[in-house]
């Protein structure tokens, strides 16, 4: 397994990108200079975790206004929370596994 800049595994660094959602990302993205892998799994976990936590944010603030409106808050939060396990897994198994639309972004990015 190749290592990073930072003298990690580039399995662990690209987990780790995952950890605190977006802000671990942003770490990971300004820290590790060299290795690409570990540069894509942070902008992917940026760009997809910071807009979640702000629509999770905005979704939670709208349920003290609207009824039922908590339910939406809850089921994205489920949503969230599987995307994070399966990021998790991927990157740590070593694949370099893109979402739709942000992992192209993502990608471009590094």
């Amino acid at each position: 397994m190749a290592k990073t800049s930072m003298n990690m595994e580039e399995n662990m660094a690209s987990l780790l990108c995952y950890i605190l959602g977006w802000i671990t990302g942003l770490i990971f993205y300004l820290i590790e200079k060299e290795n690409k892998t570990v540069k894509f799994h942070a902008m992917q976990s940026i760009l997809t975790f910071l807009p979640l936590t702000i629509l999770a944010f905005i979704l939670s603030a709208m349920s003290w206004f609207i009824p039922f409106m908590w339910i939406l808050s809850w089921l994205l939060g489920i949503l969230i929370f599987i995307l994070w396990i399966v990021l998790i897994i991927k990157a740590y198994q070593g694949e370099k596994f893109k979402l739709p639309i942000v992992g192209d972004i993502a990608e471009n990015q590094v």
